[in-house]
């Protein structure tokens, strides 16, 4: 029996969003999850190689990657962004260098990281001052304060965990991030905390954390959601994700 059918528009009516994961990250698509349900907003995943060591050149190596972990994303789909999710590794290679990879496979997509999607939250809510909070070892950590810095903020307080194993960092309990961000906050006059690293599980504390610093928090897996949301012109307000969703 010959059955008949029709067709439509598919799941993403109002944007269609593509992202490219850590083989080692264990945080990211969870809280990605939450962040993105949306009537009309249709995520896809692909992965990317990734060793455990976060170190300059393991980052760097990825560069070479990302077109083919593109091609694994659906090929027919009309992206409107595509997010790479890496904060140390975008923070190496450079953002656009990461776009351009990217484009190869898509050249009609947006493009946006962790690093310039807190860049560009930065400067929607016009912040100059942060502190920042990282897993990283000091030359990761390092790489990162200067892209920043670059796109011109000021880095009034810094602290890291100094952890170089990503599976180790997938670990590390909601409560030591808050403490962390809460911390750093109060070492120096900040106007917004900066958390980095994607496989950090903080999503759930943001609120809280933003209740007693009385500042905005900007994680790498929020500020990127929101950056693709916006960029796709997806503006819902969603503030139980902090103050940049809202």
């Amino acid at each position: 029996m010959n059955l008949d059918f029709e067709t439509d528009e598919g799941i993403g009516t109002r944007a269609t969003l593509g992202v490219i994961v850590l083989e080692t990250d264990e945080t990211l698509e969870p809280e990605f999850a939450r962040m993105t349900d949306l009537e009309g907003v249709a995520l896809y995943h692909s992965r990317i190689p990734m060793v455990s060591e976060i170190r300059p050149d393991t980052l760097a190596q990825m560069e070479a990657d990302l077109p083919a972990s593109a091609r694994l994303l659906p090929p027919s789909l009309p992206f409107d962004v595509i997010g790479y999710g890496c904060t140390s590794a975008s923070s190496v290679i450079g953002s656009e260098n990461v776009a351009r990879s990217v484009r190869t496979v898509f050249p009609n997509a947006r493009v946006t990281d962790p690093l310039a999607a807190i860049i560009a939250a930065g400067k929607r809510l016009g912040i100059e001052r942060l502190g920042f909070v990282t897993p990283y070892v000091p030359e990761v950590s390092e790489r990162m304060r200067g892209r920043l810095e670059e796109g011109g903020f000021e880095i009034a307080a810094f602290g890291s965990f100094e952890e170089g194993d990503d599976r180790v960092v997938a670990r590390i309990t909601e409560q030591s991030i808050l403490a962390a961000a809460v911390q750093v906050a109060q070492t120096a006059l900040c106007e917004a905390v900066v958390i980095a690293c994607t496989n950090l599980r903080c999503l759930s504390v943001i609120p809280e954390i933003e209740a007693r610093t009385g500042i905005p928090v900007f994680s790498s897996n929020q500020a990127l959601a929101w950056h693709m949301l916006r960029l796709a012109g997806v503006e819902d307000q969603r503030p139980a994700f902090g103050r940049l969703f809202a």
